[in-house]
């Protein structure tokens, strides 16, 4: 008989604290999406001060700009495995604060450089981003975690994608703060004068939503399943969630005044033989995973520069601030006609047909469309501006965000035991940012030709093609790796089972 503040938990009816939950956790997910793409206005910007040439290109090398990207992103790793570990040693609730105050630290941080010269802003905004990395990092895990463990089995799925979606509200965040703030400055200045402001008010913008619900985070109860499985008070696990959602703790408590009893099975240490044996291969898969759709999402990001060239007014036309504004635009369409949309199919379905047919499905589409642009590229795409191009750059998003993107997000946070939950989680993610960064330098160097001032790479073709490739091996990995986590508890998917001798058994089930 499992522990009944477990089942109650399972069988709780959707209530208003999941929603608020949602909006809590994901504030940090939010805000890990408005740095990212506030950074291609940003260069624009950045561009105009600092990057002035004989022929005015205003044009910040693409390594800088790679650069700002891959120093979060290493920030990021190292977030997610110190936050991930010590979420699972102190509990969720004690460091979740912590992470989110490092992100807002460092965001206004990344907006107060005292410095005047070109090398000088770039280094510290590059430090600040690093620092954003690690705050950013350590919400993943401690945010997917806590819902996971607060969420019912019916509606887990859902609710774990409903954090990772304000991703997508944070994409459409960042262009409409950009495109607000590049108005205002360009109607009172008439030309770039202020850009050094503006790019610095758009970074140090992005810490108020994460700041407002610091508050709401330190309210937040530790979650029962930590507080009954791995500080082994059940009671107080009722309490806790009494507080919060409509579940009686006077039955609970009577029920199981003590707890149970150290057994062999719950001993055995991360890493150990037992713990590969039973979770091993999870641990792969969901790493794996995670690894292989960060290499083509991140490298889809950095393929922007080649959709903006396409839309954009000739810069020599247009001040600072309105090549900026264009360039937040895009993403405001992009993010409304297919990231966002994404999300939300993915919190449709996911606990209708399940999480492995997701991600197989996601990756499968990202391959076609990656090869509908890719084949053609030189021969038809490079030369022709239409809406058909737009169409299938945006399917890349969709099924991204509509698969592998989200799921990845979603499965290491219900498949492990809670005493290993948030850092196999942090190791998850920590692997699938080793993606991103090889994803985001990799094809930087590897899609341009001579004539953009490099030595010559394998073109955009060969390119989209590898990162095609790249899906079809997430497919294969995924079908024959990942577990199907639908429809069960999270002890269930731990494969343990507590039984009414209060003794809990392993092995896979």
């Amino acid at each position: 008989m499992a522990l009944k503040v477990l089942t109650d938990l399972d069988s709780a009816r959707t209530q208003y604290y999941h929603f608020k939950a949602i909006i809590i956790a994901g504030m940090g997910l939010f805000t890990d999406a408005y740095d990212l793409f506030c950074i291609p206005p940003i260069m624009k910007l950045i561009g105009r001060i600092y990057y002035a040439d004989s022929n005015n290109l205003y044009e910040v090398p693409r390594a800088v700009t790679s650069a700002m990207v891959v120093t979060a992103l290493l920030g990021t790793v190292i977030g997610q495995l110190v936050f991930g570990r010590l979420g699972d040693l102190i509990g969720r609730r004690k460091v979740y604060g912590f992470a989110l105050m490092i992100m807002v630290l460092s965001s206004f941080g990344c907006g107060h450089s005292i410095c005047t010269s070109r090398t000088c802003v770039l280094l510290s905004l590059g430090f600040f981003r690093f620092l954003l990395g690690i705050g950013i990092g350590g919400d993943y895990p401690l945010s997917a975690t806590i819902m996971s463990e607060f969420a019912n089995r019916k509606t887990r799925g859902a609710f774990i994608a409903g954090v990772f979606s304000m991703q997508g509200f944070g994409i459409l965040a960042s262009s409409t703060v950009t495109m607000i703030v590049c108005s205002i400055f360009n109607r009172a200045n008439g030309g770039s004068h202020g850009a050094d402001l503006a790019w610095r008010l758009i970074l140090m913008i992005g810490a108020i939503p994460a700041g407002l619900t610091y508050y709401w985070r330190m309210m937040m109860p530790e979650t029962a399943r930590y507080t009954a499985l791995v500080e082994r008070d059940v009671p107080q696990a009722a309490r806790d969630m009494e507080k919060v959602l409509d579940i009686s703790a006077s039955q609970i408590v009577e029920e199981f005044s003590t707890y149970l009893p150290n057994s062999p099975s719950s001993n055995y240490s991360l890493f150990s033989k037992t713990f590969i044996h039973n979770h091993g291969i999870d641990l792969f898969a969901c790493s794996i995973s995670w690894f292989l759709v960060d290499i083509v999402f991140y490298s889809s990001n950095l393929f922007q520069s080649q959709i903006y060239k396409r839309y954009l007014s000739n810069n020599h036309n247009v001040n600072a601030f309105q090549e900026a504004f264009e360039v937040a635009r895009i993403q405001a369409i992009i993010a409304i006609c297919s990231t966002i949309p994404g999300y939300f199919a993915t919190m449709y379905f996911i606990d209708r047909i399940g999480r492995v047919k997701i991600q197989i499905m996601g990756f499968f589409f990202m391959a076609i469309s990656l090869l509908a642009i890719g084949i053609p590229y030189y021969s038809y795409w490079n030369n022709n501006t239409n809406i058909g191009f737009m169409f299938l750059y945006g399917l890349t998003f969709f099924f991204s965000n509509f698969g592998p993107n989200t799921t990845t997000f979603i499965v290491p946070a219900e498949l492990f035991p809670a005493r290993f939950r948030t850092t196999c989680h942090g190791i998850s993610g920590a692997v699938g940012k080793l993606g991103a960064i090889i994803g985001s330098i990799g094809f930087l160097w590897a899609s341009h030709n001579k004539k953009d001032g490099y030595n010559e790479g394998i073109g955009m073709t060969a390119s989209l093609i590898l990162l095609a490739g790249v899906c079809v091996v997430g497919m294969i990995t995924t079908y024959f790796f990942t577990s199907e986590t639908m429809g069960k508890s999270l002890e269930e998917n731990e494969n343990i089972v507590i039984n009414e001798d209060h003794q809990s058994v392993g092995g896979r089930a």
